[in-house]
């Protein structure tokens, strides 16, 4: 390739969302402590953490609903267009944005096809629009039957496929997505993941804040863990596992399994040992050797399985309860 071939390569197209060191405090308290990440379209970026890290706060001032001490959130529409600064641009950037919360916000006094058409209204889109748009989104949720079935008539699964629908009224290029799967059967949450695959597939960036790890893994392109306000890991799950974890994990429970958390010759086997309640977690690259020396605890049960992104969640931010907030 010759040098001016090189030097005509087009730039790098810009992330749909960028956030560079957002920082937010109540009082003496750091909320938020120089937060940075990006989207790009038809990336799924996961925010875990525990309760009190800073998700709620970050997802809020991407919205615009909080405003930022410092650091900045920018949405680029592409084509040319210059960047919209959040909160300066809110209303631009929100008419590219779909929004599911964690609590059911549907108008209980409409029916599914009714809370669509309204929610349409606030984008200014209604008449033949709405007409072909509507049942659209309804067959997407699997709700074509319950088109004039109200919200208190829905299972949990169907209020939450409605809320999605809702959301993908203005056609947004990026959703935020807060505990989407919360309170559902697994029936529900596997249906809900497939539908999101689908967005995926097509283009639609997602910003999703989960605590369930098996739905992190599955929608997730990237990660980003947050605690106590800061990013603490970034990556891809399956690098993040890799990078933080030993690769095999043997789980022993019953009766006097906690004593073989002292065990020297045991300990020497595994990399690292921790206790959870009345389990103790061997963390080791090779199991063999430790699963041949279980075998003289005949009485005891045990595990042996991959390392996961619940074992990486628990390693970064800590086996203990937190209070909410």
């Amino acid at each position: 390739m010759t040098m001016n071939a090189m030097s005509s390569a087009p730039p790098p197209s810009p992330p749909l969302l960028q956030v560079q060191g957002l920082r937010k405090h109540y009082g003496a308290t750091t909320v938020v402590d120089g937060v940075s990440f990006d989207i790009a379209p038809g990336e799924c970026l996961g925010v875990i953490g525990p309760n009190g890290a800073g998700k709620t706060t970050t997802i809020r001032m991407c919205l615009g609903l909080t405003v930022p001490d410092g650091g900045s959130v920018q949405f680029h529409p592409g084509g040319g267009a210059p960047a919209l600064d959040m909160p300066r641009d809110a209303l631009a950037i929100k008419a590219q944005l779909g929004v599911v919360t964690q609590f059911d916000t549907l108008d209980p006094d409409f029916t599914c096809l009714e809370n669509l058409r309204v929610f349409g209204r606030y984008f200014g889109l209604q008449g033949a629009v709405m007409d072909e748009r509507a049942p659209r989104l309804l067959e997407f949720a699997a709700l074509t039957s319950k088109a004039d079935a109200k919200p208190g008539e829905l299972s949990g699964g169907m209020k939450r496929r409605l809320s999605l629908a809702r959301a993908l009224v203005n056609a947004p290029r990026l959703l935020l997505l807060d505990e989407p799967t919360t309170g559902l059967d697994p029936q529900a949450r596997h249906l809900m993941w497939e539908r999101l695959q689908r967005l995926l597939q097509q283009g639609t960036a997602i910003l999703l804040t989960t605590h369930f790890m098996d739905e992190a893994e599955r929608l997730c392109s990237r990660l980003l863990v947050l605690d106590h306000g800061q990013k603490i890991a970034e990556g891809r799950p399956r690098d993040l596992i890799a990078q933080h974890l030993e690769r095999d994990v043997v789980e022993v429970y019953g009766q006097g399994a906690l004593a073989l958390a002292h065990d020297g010759a045991l300990r020497a086997l595994a990399a690292r040992v921790e206790v959870s309640g009345e389990t103790v977690f061997f963390y080791t690259q090779d199991a063999r050797a430790l699963l041949d020396a279980l075998l003289l605890h005949p009485h005891l049960r045990t595990l042996h399985r991959p390392a996961n992104l619940e074992d990486l969640f628990l390693k970064l931010t800590g086996r203990q309860i937190r209070a909410e907030g």
